[in-house]
């Protein structure tokens, strides 16, 4: 299996493969590279939709002239524990964020996210976060107030007073019964168009079938959530 990083001819086949609408795993096979190796690739570079070999390979290029010209982020004070490669690290929370991105959140909101998702604590401080992302403190502040709207994360004190931003972990849990109730919604008003458009017509026949697949998808999910909670409990 080849090592080192992806080259340009290789990023081509991975967009031609993405035209194609093939699998990350059949692209992978196909280039002699790990599933993982190609998920990131495409992810951190625009997504399935918007990735651009050209595009990607030049990034890619900066960020090495950028690693090659400055201190690397690990070197402003976040340790690795464990004996973590610190560059794969780097990489992966570069993915997540990207993931996290495409789901809806800004830039920002989304590297704090998952700068408290890699951290084995599952909290980061105001001054951890600021020094981590080499950002401001109001940005961080911006972020953290976002994600708190979203119940995604809950501010605490520890043992020194200071405060501490933590990721709940039901955060999935939330997540999937939010979805829950969005979905319920969709049905509940498909079905107040069959009233309207008349029961029998095509329009309503047709939202009628809308809501009963929406309340057969949202009861399997809160099904599935509930007798899946505990395992965001499970410890190693």
């Amino acid at each position: 299996m080849p090592g080192g990083r992806l080259t340009q001819q290789e990023r081509q086949q991975i967009a031609l493969g993405l035209a194609d609408d093939l699998a990350y795993a059949e692209i992978a096979r196909r280039l002699d590279r790990p599933t993982s190796t190609i998920t990131r690739e495409v992810m951190r570079n625009g997504g399935p939709t918007a990735y651009r070999s050209d595009l990607a390979h030049r990034a890619t290029e900066r960020r090495a002239q950028r690693r090659k010209q400055g201190a690397p982020r690990d070197a402003a004070g976040v340790p690795q524990a464990y004996g973590r490669d610190a560059e794969a690290v780097r990489e992966y929370e570069e993915t997540l964020t990207t993931v996290f991105m495409q789901s809806g959140m800004t830039k920002m909101t989304a590297r704090v996210m998952a700068s408290l998702t890699i951290s084995d604590s599952g909290s980061l401080t105001a001054a951890e976060l600021v020094q981590r992302l080499q950002v401001s403190p109001a940005s961080v502040s911006k972020a953290i107030a976002f994600l708190e709207e979203q119940e995604m994360v809950r501010r605490e004190r520890d043992e020194r007073r200071r405060e501490r931003y933590v990721l709940d972990d039901e955060i999935m849990y939330d997540s999937m019964m939010a979805s829950v109730r969005s979905t319920a919604q969709v049905a509940e008003t498909a079905r107040q168009g069959v009233a309207v458009l008349g029961a029998g017509t095509p329009a309503a026949v047709r939202l009628e079938n809308t809501a009963r697949f929406m309340d057969f998808i949202s009861e399997t999910m809160a099904r599935a959530a509930e007798q899946a909670r505990a395992i965001l409990h499970s410890k190693p």
